[in-house]
């Protein structure tokens, strides 16, 4: 019985493989867990069994249904994830690495068992104690990798703007797949020759902490390389916002004192115009003076924001889209004025955007802000849509431009930032985005 267990415990190996493979993945996962579960696992489960049973009727090694589970196994894990090959596919290979540097040490440890009872090596597979060692390593490994699995490399997965971290990765596994191939003896006597059996086992262990090391190393570097151009990245990114809503501010206060000058001019050549029975020149001015944009409407108390609710609100009115704005916001602030003009500006804009590629029956865009608990403010735009919305994981693709969009993730940081927090909800054709901000 233990014979025929022997080729089988070597395959089982897979399960603790493509476990700590999903670790960091599991939130791309195509389908539920359990109904993942529920069926790769029997169907693992017969390759191991099926493999386990044609080694032992030929007595033959395991190297070739190992390597045709582990392909296979390889494929379903690529196939059931939401996410780009060179990602699953890096890590299908650290995981192969890792675990060749344990079947590595296996077979060394069950060499020594081999001397020291001094068994022949009548079969071509580990002896039971050594698949027994073999598997209770691969699954404590498993278990011992849970934590950084999850949240240091799972943070490498989740971020879509460094993809160069995966190009290269991938040959370091690599690597240590074909040193520890290159390791395995032609014969197994060979094992027991000499120093040669010393000199293996140092070398799997050496192989094996090198591979864990190497690895936690260049996870390291690749977090704090990918942390710093995030975070200039986003330095860039506040810079560009800060001189965004300067300029509009500027736009806003240059708007207002052409537009108070140009009535002036307006009104005066009107008289003129007037005294000399010129109809035609009133008629034109009269229909220009009209054609100005009436900003002259109040929406709260404090004038930064009420500019760029006013402002937006100038826009969608010459453009036929209804406009709806609630602002209950007093002179004096919770929060930082910018940053609330900043949201402001962004969600009206991407409103206003939207809207124009709307229906004109459906167009809306509705805004409503508000001093909460005396340190919150609250503020919620919503505008109708037509067509689809691209969404990866929280990031939202431009409409405008090739590229991820800059507004809601701007949104997105300014909240964060001050503590606060917002979500964005598009459903039936209505695009809803709701921010905290805290003082």
């Amino acid at each position: 019985m233990k014979d025929l267990l022997r080729p089988i415990l070597e395959l089982t190996v897979v399960f603790p493989g493509l476990l700590l493979a999903y670790f960091p993945v599991r939130s791309y996962l195509k389908q539920p867990p359990a109904r993942l579960a529920a069926w790769a696992v029997p169907l693992l489960l017969g390759l191991c069994l099926g493999g386990g049973l044609l080694c032992y009727c030929f007595n033959s090694p395991t190297a070739l249904p190992l390597l045709v589970i582990t392909l296979a196994a390889s494929l379903l894990y690529v196939k059931t994830l939401q996410t780009s090959l060179w990602k699953s596919g890096t890590i299908a290979l650290a995981v192969c690495a890792v675990f060749a540097c344990l079947n590595s040490l296996s077979r060394a440890i069950g060499t020594a068992i081999t001397l020291r009872h001094q068994l022949p090596p009548d079969k071509p597979w580990f002896c039971f104690a050594a698949c027994i060692f073999y598997n209770a390593v691969c699954w404590l490994i498993t278990a011992a990798a849970y934590y950084p699995a999850t949240h240091a490399v799972r943070m490498m997965v989740e971020d879509d703007n460094f993809a160069q971290t995966w190009y290269a990765f991938w040959v370091l596994p690599l690597v240590f797949i074909l040193l520890n191939l290159f390791m395995i003896p032609r014969y197994p006597t060979t094992l027991q020759t000499g120093r040669v059996l010393q000199v293996y086992i140092v070398m799997s262990i050496a192989l094996l902490f090198l591979m864990l090391f190497f690895n936690a190393i260049f996870l390291l570097m690749a977090i704090s390389i990918n942390r710093n151009a995030r975070l200039q990245q986003e330095n860039q990114f506040l810079s560009m916002q800060q001189q965004r809503y300067e300029s509009l501010k500027a736009a806003i206060e240059e708007a207002r004192q052409a537009r108070h000058d140009m009535r002036h001019q307006m009104n005066q050549l009107s008289a003129l115009a007037e005294a000399g029975d010129l109809d035609g020149l009133k008629a034109y001015l009269a229909k220009t003076v009209s054609r100005i944009p009436e900003l002259d409407m109040s929406f709260c108390e404090n004038r930064a924001a009420d500019s760029v609710v006013g402002y937006y609100c100038a826009l969608a009115k010459r453009e036929g889209i209804p406009f709806c704005a609630k602002l209950d916001l007093p002179q004096a602030l919770p929060v930082d004025e910018i940053d609330l003009c900043l949201v402001l500006s962004n969600l009206l804009e991407n409103a206003f955007e939207a809207s124009l590629r709307t229906a004109p029956a459906r167009r809306k865009i509705e805004v409503t802000a508000y001093v909460h608990a005396a340190r919150l403010v609250l503020i919620e735009a919503e505008n109708a849509f037509d067509g689809e919305i691209n969404e990866n994981s929280g990031v939202f693709r431009s409409s405008k431009r090739k590229g991820n969009g800059i507004g809601i993730q701007s949104v997105r940081h300014i909240a964060e930032k001050s503590g606060g927090a917002s979500t964005v909800t598009y459903q039936d054709g209505l695009f809803c985005a709701k921010v905290m901000l805290r003082g």
